[in-house]
């Protein structure tokens, strides 16, 4: 089992309330284990709320405080595994790991054990987080990738931290004269443009044309600000490739099959009434996007949410794309 050492945070940046990113030094006198970008690293930290796991009669599962003889919740250790945001050569060369997280809040506004207590973490006070001095993981390009002439990674929220890692890694290599010949094509949704971290280093990369790199940045929940920008996407990450593809959108297929159902469609109905259509941005056009895309050489990366990458499998299925995904 790999040993657990003590880190030092060294850079605490948030872009919204439950988004941040950080940079953590090794023990002193270690160094971080070499890795390929896409893998992680498992983090700790003590001052956490303990829960445990209990099933209710309804056979639902919830998960309960630990609270001590005088009845207060208990608090210790938890690990949890995080993807690095970091590239490789960037650890080699500041000795660093980076990380992008979000604060997790449960149905109930819970917010999660580990996040929690990071979120109250800072360079100038409590910075110490503990770490397995061991880097894994199968989520590389030359294990989800190999073979394939485009390779479209879709990233929604932190599920771009793996491939922030990736994209640098490319584009250092690439300026020392290594390349692939493969085009990359990154697709990033958050909420609003205050949460698309890494955008303007991303564009720059674009702009660089160290190597065939094509950066669609989009948000879900455009804000004012957001609706005037003709240079930034509009909509979820599974209706944009739905949009590419000339599919309906996901509210829309569920409201069609609901109605041929005989299912009530009234949820259904609203829920599309929300949703935000997709729109490229205006330097992009969709006939750009789908020669980059063609199904027998293509495969379609993602890491996020959830139920967003379930919709974008069913969306490369359908189009006979080949599909991949980070699991934990």
């Amino acid at each position: 089992m790999a040993k657990t050492k003590e880190g030092t945070l060294i850079h605490w940046r948030n872009s919204s309330s439950v988004l941040a990113i950080f940079r953590l030094m090794p023990e002193e006198g270690s160094k971080f284990p070499s890795y390929k970008a896409g893998q992680y690293i498992a983090l700790q930290h003590n001052d956490c709320r303990l829960t445990k796991k209990v099933v209710g009669e309804d056979r639902k599962v919830e998960y309960v405080p630990v609270l001590d003889g005088q009845g207060n919740p208990k608090r210790g250790p938890v690990t949890h595994s995080y993807s690095i945001s970091s590239a490789p050569f960037e650890t080699l060369e500041k000795g660093h790991l980076e990380f992008y997280v979000i604060l997790e809040i449960d149905e109930k506004g819970v917010p999660g054990r580990l996040t929690e207590s990071m979120f109250r973490m800072s360079p100038q006070g409590d910075n110490k987080l503990g770490y397995y001095d061991k880097i894994a993981g199968d989520f590389t390009l030359d294990k989800r990738a190999v073979g394939f002439q485009n390779v479209v990674l879709v990233g929604t929220g932190t599920g771009l931290a793996p491939f922030v890692s990736m994209i640098k890694q490319l584009h250092f290599e690439a300026c020392r004269g290594k390349s692939d010949g493969v085009k990359y094509t990154l697709l990033h949704t958050n909420r609003t443009y205050e949460e698309l971290d890494y955008r303007e280093e991303l564009l720059a990369i674009e702009a660089a044309k160290k190597f065939d790199f094509v950066y669609v940045p989009s948000v879900s929940r455009p804000a004012p600000r957001d609706l005037s920008d003709a240079k930034l996407g509009k909509g979820r990450a599974n209706n944009l490739l739905r949009h590419l593809f000339e599919m309906p959108l996901k509210e829309e297929q569920d409201l069609q099959e609901a109605g041929a159902a005989g299912k009530d469609i009234s949820r259904l109905k609203a829920a599309l009434d929300k949703t935000v259509r997709p729109v490229l941005p205006q330097q992009i056009s969709r006939q750009e996007l789908i020669r980059r895309m063609d199904p027998p050489k293509t495969v379609i990366i993602t890491c996020g949410n959830p139920w967003s990458m379930e919709d974008i499998q069913f969306v490369a299925g359908s189009n006979h794309i080949q599909f991949e995904k980070e699991d934990w």
